[in-house]
């Protein structure tokens, strides 16, 4: 389960991880299975852990006065879902996020990854990456739902991130898009027939 995680840390460092650092980093981190729908945070908990994500699919949403699920967020291996205001904050959260499949994680506390990374120079290094890599991404996801049409982004999700399409109903990708069922159908139909 842990082979995942350290070829992840591996892939954003130019640095080889000792056989120390791994059992490390394998004693910080705590598996743990998520059921279907099952939630790893409610709106109003603090978010207390990082998750990443070995085996299944997540999705991070709010549900608004008409209880209406607007997708934030779509995770499926090796990926980290956590509402990082909440975590970074110790704040309530205003998302749910939930298993979409069977999923398998580890967990590890925000103390504990910070202290990990004292102790384990490479994976600054990691923060680093990952950390830009967040923001591209929520600055690309921002600009495509202020500046694309509906066609626009969901041809850019299909460029970017192909395997959402495989892994997600329609319902959660038109939400993730910000737009209606109805709407993918006609676009997802469009495409069909080019």
């Amino acid at each position: 389960m842990y082979e995942s995680l350290i070829t992840h840390f591996s892939g954003y460092t130019n640095t080889v991880l000792t056989e120390d650092e791994i059992g490390l980093i394998q004693s910080f981190f705590t598996p743990k299975k998520f059921r279907k729908r099952q939630y790893f945070l409610q709106e109003g908990e603090v978010c207390r852990y990082l998750a990443f994500i070995v085996k299944g699919a997540m999705r991070q949403y709010s549900v608004n006065d008409k209880g209406e699920e607007h997708i934030i967020k779509l995770y499926i291996e090796n990926w980290w879902a956590n509402d990082r205001e909440s975590l970074m904050n110790q704040s309530p959260s205003i998302y749910f996020i939930d298993a979409w499949e069977d999923t398998e994680v580890l967990i590890v506390t925000k103390a504990a990854l910070t202290d990990l990374i004292d102790r384990i120079p490479a994976l600054s290094e990691w923060l680093r990456k990952l950390d830009v890599n967040f923001a591209i991404a929520s600055q690309r996801r921002l600009n495509a739902a202020i500046s694309l049409s509906a066609e626009e982004r969901y041809h850019d999700l299909e460029v970017t991130y192909p395997e959402f399409l495989q892994r997600f109903p329609q319902h959660i990708i038109a939400s993730y898009l910000g737009i209606n069922r109805e709407t993918l159908s006609r676009i997802r139909g469009r495409g069909v027939k080019k």
